[in-house]
């Protein structure tokens, strides 16, 4: 449930972000406040929808793919993950209050930057679920593991670590030292 809780309000405040850039980059597609309604929306396509549909479409186009040279296969590919971004597009539009005007700058482009989005989220998605967990954790009260505590905890040998890294002796050195003197 956290995992899920965490990747939602993560994916959530990014479609946020993406939406207002695609109103202010098109002044075609009004969002407005619309944009919170939109982003719930946008969010539980992408994590639900957007895959059901892309399986969908990858297994009709894998019954035609030996007849398709490499780089075909990848146009293909890339129509379909188009054509999920322009359903979604839709799904969008049509659920919230985000008003398009325009068959290009509204139904055409939009998709684009949705999959632009999309990489980008893609690329990024585990250190921001990370700090989101982090965030998290730290609002509900549970106890925050950095890698600091993690690694103290695990090594029994840390304190002697520590001691040699003061002064660049071994216990083993040290206690030589200590016998000579």
């Amino acid at each position: 449930m956290r995992a899920w809780l965490i990747r939602f309000v993560s994916l959530y405040v990014f479609n946020v972000v993406v939406l207002l850039l695609i109103g202010l980059l098109l002044p075609q597609v009004s969002v407005g406040w619309a944009v919170l309604w939109a982003s719930i929306i946008l969010t539980a396509a992408t994590l639900w929808i957007k895959p059901l549909i892309t399986r969908w479409f990858r297994g009709m186009a894998a019954r035609s793919a030996g007849q398709r040279t490499k780089a075909g296969e990848k146009v293909v590919q890339f129509f379909l993950v188009l054509l999920v971004a322009y359903i979604v597009w839709v799904l969008v539009a049509l659920l919230s209050g985000v008003r398009v005007h325009g068959w290009f700058w509204g139904y055409v482009i939009p998709p684009v930057i949705l999959l632009i989005a999309w990489a980008i989220y893609d690329a990024i998605d585990d250190r921001i679920e990370g700090h989101a967990g982090v965030l998290y954790d730290k609002a509900t009260g549970k106890p925050v593991a950095t890698a600091d505590a993690a690694a103290s905890a695990s090594a029994p040998e840390t304190s002697a670590v520590q001691t040699e890294l003061k002064d660049g002796l071994t216990p083993e050195q040290r206690r030589m030292l200590d016998e000579l003197g």
